[in-house]
């Protein structure tokens, strides 16, 4: 039963590392580069639509390496297992304190009604949305690598 916690937390981890990675460095990147306010469209669009998801992808897999971390607690790859669930919990406290909120102004913006700074709030976004897939992307390399301890 643990080997099979442990497959789909890394599973579910590996998934939204990959969601997250390819909003940073392809998709994000695709909008800006559409033309008139299409790409603010979609990034509105995507802050409703990720918005409602990603927050129980990262609280769930958050979980699920929390209970690896108790049921593993005497196995070699431990020490990685409970490493990887802080980064998971600094990535929740990323996200509730510095993503979240520009992300909460972002899905109500129209193009008639931007505020003066959207662009600077989008790439302070972009910024620490990098900062977070850094964190995730380690979490995920450590539970990966505990699979193999």
């Amino acid at each position: 039963m643990l080997n099979a916690l442990e497959v789909f937390t890394t599973v579910a981890v590996g998934v939204m590392v990959g969601v997250e990675f390819s909003v940073a460095f392809f998709v994000n990147p695709i909008l800006d580069g559409l033309p008139g306010d299409n790409g603010l469209r979609g990034r509105t669009h995507g802050a409703r639509l990720l918005g409602a998801v990603m927050p129980f992808w990262y609280v769930g897999s958050l979980a699920l390496a929390a209970v690896w971390a108790i049921a593993g607690r005497h196995d070699p790859g431990a020490g990685l297992v409970v490493t990887a669930a802080a980064l998971l919990i600094l990535s929740v406290v990323m996200s509730v304190l510095l993503l979240v909120p520009i992300n909460n102004r972002v899905k109500t913006w129209t193009a008639d009604g931007l505020p003066a700074d959207w662009k600077q709030q989008m790439n302070r976004w972009d910024r620490f949305h990098y900062v977070r897939v850094a964190v995730i992307i380690a979490a995920f390399t450590l539970l990966a690598a505990a699979l193999q301890v």
